[in-house]
C-alpha cells in the first residue's frame, strides 16, 4: 500500500498536458478546455510539437522543453508513446500523471511486454504515481481542478467519489448536478494499473475536508490493501460502496458443496461489512445514504428501536410494512412513556407505535410528542411523518420538529414530509437544520435501515469479542505431516480418514474411521468395532459418495458389512468403470438422536483468499442453500455472527421440547477451521458435512479436504492479516518474573482498561499529553483492534495464579509507504527499573527494522526527562521542538545494531 506522491495527483500546483490539442472533440482539446475553465490557479503547460499555442496558452514541443517541473501531467497520446513519456516526465521530477490513453494492456512491444507494463516499469524508478490508464480523469472542485474530459464539471462539496467505470462517472455527474450534490474529489480509476481503490481510499479517507467516501466497484485486485485502507477510513467517516456484477453467471466447478455455495457476491458483501462500510445498490440510494448517515451519526452509539409519529394512518401503516419487510425493529413503548403521552394526547387517540396524532394535530402537538419520545429510554430513533393537510401548515409543523432536534441534540430524529409542492419549504428547513428528510415512507424506512446497517457494521468493526470458552492449541506439526504424506501419495483429494486426522489435529471431534482394502477386511474391522457401523466407498474419483450409492448406514453384523461393500464395488464397476476404488471406510455409527446436521467448510476465493462457510447440512445442502460466509481470522463474536445469519440458527437455539445445541462448540469449530486455513496454505478446499450438533457438542461425520501442493511455498494471501503468533516471546524481568510479550488482540480490551486504571496521573500525562479520566470504548477499541500491518502493538502480559494482567504496551503506527513509524510506550510505574520498558522498545525497534521501515519517530514532553534519556540511550536523536513543550525524536533504523545482530 502506498500514498507516496498522491498529494501531487490530488493537490497539484502545476500541470502539464501531453497531447494537448486545438482540434475539436479530441481528448487533448477537452482536457485543456476543462482545466482552463475550472479556475485552477497554477500554471498549465500544454505539450504538442504541432502548435505554438493551445487554447491561447503557449505550447512546448516536448517534455524536455517545459519551463518548470510539473507536479502532475495529463497524458492523452497514442499507446506506443506513453512509456517513453512517463520515463521522461519521471526523469524531469514529475511525481504523478493521469493516463487517459486506452488500449495499453492489449498492445505489446516487440518482446511481448504489454505497453501497460512498460509504462509501470518506466514510472517505478522515479516513484511516479499513475492514475489510469483508460480513465476520464480527476476533479477536485475545491482547487478548481478539472483534469478530465468530462462533459461537465463537478460541483464543490464534501463527498469523495471513486469509480472504476468512466460511464458511471459521467452518469453520476449528470445526476448529482440535477440534485445539487457536490464533491470534494471525483476520481475515475480506469484500468487501475497503479493507483487503485486501496490507494485512493487510504489517501482520501485521511483528508479532513472529505466527509464521506463513495465507491463504485466492478473488480478488486489487492484485497488486503483494500481491506486495510477501508477499515482505517471507515473508523473516521462513512465509506459507502456499490459493487456491480453481483448476479454474474458462471460459478466455477468445485469438489465440494462449499465451493459451489460460497458465491462471490456474498463474499464481497461480508468483506464490506468486516471493513465497517455500508453497501447500497443504486446511485440514488448511495447519495441518500451518505446524507442520512452524515446527519445522523448519533445512531452509531445507540440501538435500532424505532418510534413512528404520523398525522395520517395510511402513511404510518406503509412505514410499518416497510420496516417489517426490511428486518427493522419497532419499539414497544413502556408504560411510563404511554402515561406521559396520554397526558398530552386527547383521550380519543390511541397510544401505540406508530403514534397517529391525527390530521388536526397542531405544531405544538408534534413538539410535545416528539420531546416525550426523544426522552424515552426505550426509543433509539424517531421517524416523524406528515401528510399534507388543510388544517395545519407543513412548514410550521417542521419548525416544531427542528426546535425539538435542536434542544435534544442526543436524539436521533429524521423526517418524512410526504408530497411535493406544499412540503418543499419544510424539506428545505430540514436540510438546513441537517435533519434527514424523505418524500415517501419507503424512502424513510430505507434511510433508517441504512443507519441501522451502518451501525451494525461499525459495531462489528469496533466490537470487543468474547474470549474462547476453552483455549485450543492446534497440533500443526502433526497436521502438516499428514498433509505432506498425502501429497507424496498423490492424494490431492484426501481420503476421509486422512482428512479426519487433520481435523482431529486441530481439536475437532471426529468419528473413529478405519480403511479396509476389501470387503473381507471391512467385515473383519466391523467385527472388531463390535456394533452398528457405517461403510463408505473410498475412491478419489467420487466427490459426493451418497450420490453414487456409496454410503450405507446402520449395518448391524459383519456379514452385512461384507455384502454392502461387495454391492458398492459392483455398482461402481458398472456405473464408473474407469474409476479406481481404493477400498472402503468403516466407522462406528454415531448415535446422536435429534442432532442437527450442519455444514462447515472453506474454499479459496480468487480475490479475498480463504473463505469460511457455515449452514444447514445434509445431502440436500445445495437445495436448501441456507448458509453464511465470512473471512478468516475468526473470533467468538464473528463466529456467532455467522450462526445468526442462517435460518438454521433458530433451530439451534432450541424449540418446544428440544434443548438448544451447544452453540459455543459450533463457534469454536468455525474458529478451528479458520485457523486451519491460516496455518496450512496447501488446503484449498475443505468440508465437514454433516457436522452433528446438539446439546452434547459437535461431531464431524464426513470430511473432505482438497490440496494444492504449489501453495506450500507461502501462505494464502488472506484479505485480513491474522494474529501473528510467531511474534510472541518470553522475557524475564529483573525481579525474576516471566512475562509474555505478544501482539495485542481485540480481546485484550477489558485488561487494557485495568492497565490504564493502574497508571499514575504522571504516567497518563506523559503518555496522552494530558490528564485523561477514562478512554471510551471506541478509543480503546482503536488501541486494541489493529490490522498488524500499518500498526503493531506489543503487550507485556503476566500470568499469576491463573489471572492475566497487562504490565506495559509499546505501539508503532507506520505510514502506508513504510517510510516512518511513530512509537509510544508506557509501563506501569511500579515496574520502573524492571527492564520491561527497554525490552518492549527493543522488540518494536527490531520489528520495524525487519519490516525495512526507515525512521522511527516519537514525541516526548520536555519535562519527561527520564523518557528522553531512555530514548537517547537507545540511539534516538532530538530533531525538533513542537509547541515549546514537546520534543520530537528520531531513530534511523538502518543504523541500529541490536544484540541479536
Amino acid at each position: 500500500m502506498s500514498v507516496r506522491n498522491l498529494s501531487a495527483l490530488f493537490a497539484p500546483t502545476s500541470i502539464a498536458v501531453i497531447g494537448a490539442s486545438n482540434q475539436d472533440n479530441t481528448v487533448g482539446q477537452l482536457i485543456m478546455r476543462n482545466l482552463l475553465s475550472g479556475g485552477f490557479d497554477g500554471p498549465i503547460m500544454p505539450v504538442n510539437n504541432k502548435y505554438h499555442a493551445v487554447a491561447g496558452v503557449l505550447a512546448y514541443p516536448d517534455v524536455a522543453s517545459l519551463p518548470a517541473v510539473p507536479d502532475m501531467a495529463v497524458i492523452c497520446t497514442p499507446p506506443e508513446t506513453v512509456p517513453k513519456l512517463v520515463d521522461e516526465l519521471g526523469a524531469l521530477g514529475c511525481k504523478a500523471a493521469i493516463v487517459m490513453t486506452e488500449g495499453l494492456s492489449r498492445a505489446k512491444e516487440a518482446g511481448g511486454r504489454s505497453l501497460q507494463q512498460a509504462m509501470l516499469d518506466a514510472a517505478r524508478p522515479h516513484r511516479m504515481r499513475l492514475l489510469g490508464p483508460n480513465c476520464i480523469g480527476l476533479m477536485v472542485p475545491g482547487l478548481g481542478l478539472n483534469a478530465s474530459f468530462s462533459h461537465q464539471p463537478a460541483l464543490p462539496g464534501k463527498v469523495a467519489f471513486i469509480s472504476q467505470s468512466g460511464a458511471i462517472c459521467t452518469a453520476v455527474l449528470d445526476w448529482a448536478r440535477g440534485h445539487d450534490i457536490g464533491f470534494s474529489h471525483f476520481v475515475s480509476l480506469g484500468d487501475k494499473a497503479d493507483v487503485d481503490f486501496g490507494d485512493a481510499v487510504d489517501y482520501l479517507g485521511a483528508q479532513p475536508d472529505v466527509r464521506a467516501v463513495l465507491l463504485y466497484i466492478e473488480t478488486l485486485t489487492d484485497a488486503r490493501k483494500f481491506m486495510s485502507a477501508a477499515r482505517s477510513a471507515a473508523r473516521n467517516k462513512p465509506v459507502i460502496v456499490i459493487k456491480s456484477g453481483r448476479n454474474k453467471a458462471g460459478a466455477r466447478a468445485a469438489a465440494s458443496h462449499t465451493g459451489n455455495l460460497a458465491g462471490s457476491d456474498e463474499i464481497h458483501d461480508i468483506a464490506f461489512k468486516r471493513a465497517g462500510m455500508l453497501r447500497v445498490y443504486s446511485l440514488q440510494e448511495m447519495f441518500s445514504a451518505v446524507e442520512t448517515i452524515a446527519h445522523s451519526k448519533r445512531i452509531a452509539t445507540r440501538g435500532e428501536r424505532l418510534a413512528i409519529v404520523t398525522n395520517g394512518g395510511g402513511i404510518g401503516v406503509m412505514a410499518v410494512d416497510d420496516i417489517t419487510e426490511k428486518g427493522g425493529h419497532l419499539v414497544r413503548l413502556c408504560d411510563d412513556t404511554k402515561e406521559s403521552l396520554a397526558k398530552i394526547l386527547p383521550k380519543t387517540w390511541s397510544v401505540s407505535n406508530p403514534l397517529n396524532i391525527g390530521a388536526h394535530a397542531k405544531p405544538e402537538d408534534y413538539e410535545k410528542v416528539l420531546e416525550t419520545l426523544a426522552d424515552a429510554k426505550e426509543v433509539d430513533a424517531v421517524l416523524v411523518m406528515h401528510a399534507p393537510s388543510a388544517l395545519i401548515s407543513a412548514t410550521e409543523a417542521a419548525k416544531s420538529v427542528i426546535s425539538v432536534a435542536q434542544k435534544r441534540r442526543s436524539a436521533t430524529i429524521f423526517t418524512c414530509w410526504a408530497g411535493e409542492e406544499s412540503v418543499a419549504e419544510a424539506r428545505r428547513l430540514f436540510a438546513d437544520a441537517q435533519l434527514p428528510t424523505f418524500g415517501t415512507p419507503d424512502e424513510a424506512i430505507q434511510g433508517f435501515m441504512h443507519m441501522v446497517e451502518y451501525r451494525r457494521n461499525q459495531v462489528m468493526l469496533m466490537e470487543t469479542p468474547p474470549s474462547l470458552p476453552t483455549e485450543f492449541t492446534a497440533n500443526v506439526a502433526s497436521a502438516r505431516l499428514i498433509i505432506n504424506l498425502a501429497i507424496e501419495r498423490g492424494h490431492l483429494t484426501m481420503s476421509e480418514p486422512e482428512a479426519k486426522a487433520v481435523f482431529a489435529a486441530f481439536g475437532i471431534p471426529t468419528v473413529e474411521t478405519h480403511i479396509a482394502g476389501t470387503p473381507e477386511e471391512a467385515e473383519d474391522l466391523a467385527r472388531r468395532l463390535n456394533g452398528p457401523v457405517a461403510v463408505k466407498i473410498l475412491s478419489h474419483a467420487v466427490t459426493h459418495k451418497s450420490d453414487v450409492g456409496g454410503v450405507v448406514l446402520d449395518l448391524e453384523t459383519p456379514e452385512d458389512v461384507h455384502r454392502a461393500c461387495a454391492h458398492m464395488a459392483g455398482r461402481m464397476a458398472e456405473t464408473f468403470p474407469d474409476a479406481t476404488v481404493e477400498g472402503f471406510t468403516v466407522q462406528r455409527m454415531a448415535r446422536r438422536p435429534g442432532a442437527h446436521e450442519l455444514i462447515v467448510g472453506a474454499t479459496i476465493d480468487p480475490i479475498f483468499g480463504p473463505v469460511i462457510l457455515f449452514g444447514q447440512g445434509g445431502t440436500a445442502v445445495e437445495v436448501i442453500r441456507d448458509r453464511s460466509v465470512t473471512l478468516p481470522p475468526l473470533n467468538m463474536a464473528l463466529a456467532q455472527d455467522m450462526l445468526q445469519r442462517t435460518r438454521v440458527y433458530k433451530l439451534l437455539e432450541g424449540y418446544r421440547d428440544k434443548p438448544p445445541a451447544d452453540l459455543e462448540s459450533i463457534c469454536v469449530t468455525l474458529i478451528q477451521i479458520a485457523q486451519m486455513m491460516i496455518d496450512i496454505p496447501e488446503i484449498v478446499e475443505l468440508e465437514i458435512n454433516p457436522l452433528f450438533a446438539d446439546a452434547k457438542g459437535v461431531l464431524a461425520l464426513d470430511a473432505r479436504v482438497r490440496l494444492e501442493p504449489g501453495r506450500t511455498k507461502g501462505p494464502h494471501k488472506l484479505a485480513i492479516r491474522p494474529y501473528p503468533k510467531q511474534l510472541e516471546e518470553n522475557f524475564v524481568m529483573n525481579d525474576g518474573r516471566s512475562v509474555l510479550m505478544r501482539p495485542i488482540r481485540p480481546e485484550d480490551e477489558p485488561k487494557h482498561y485495568e492497565f490504564v486504571s493502574k497508571l499514575t496521573q504522571e504516567d497518563i500525562r506523559f503518555r496522552f499529553f494530558g490528564l485523561v479520566k477514562e478512554l471510551p470504548h471506541d478509543q480503546m477499541a482503536r488501541l486494541t483492534q489493529i490490522d498488524y500491518a500499518r500498526e503493531m502493538a506489543f503487550v507485556a502480559e503476566l500470568t499469576e495464579d491463573g489471572d492475566k494482567q497487562t504490565l506495559g504496551v509499546v505501539r508503532a503506527v507506520t505510514d502506508p509507504d513504510n517510510e516512518t513509524t511513530e512509537f509510544s510506550v508506557v509501563v506501569r510505574s511500579d515496574l520502573k527499573g524492571s527492564g520491561l520498558g527497554k525490552a518492549l522498545m527493543r522488540k518494536i525497534i527490531r520489528y520495524c527494522k525487519e519490516r525495512r521501515t526507515r525512521y522511527m519517530l516519537g514525541q516526548v514532553l520536555r519535562d519527561n526527562r527520564r523518557m528522553l534519556k531512555f530514548c537517547e540511550n537507545l540511539g534516538f536523536e532530538r530533531i525538533g521542538i513542537i509547541d515549546q513543550d514537546v520534543v520530537e525524536l528520531r531513530l534511523e533504523l538502518e543504523k541500529v545494531k541490536l544484540d541479536a545482530e
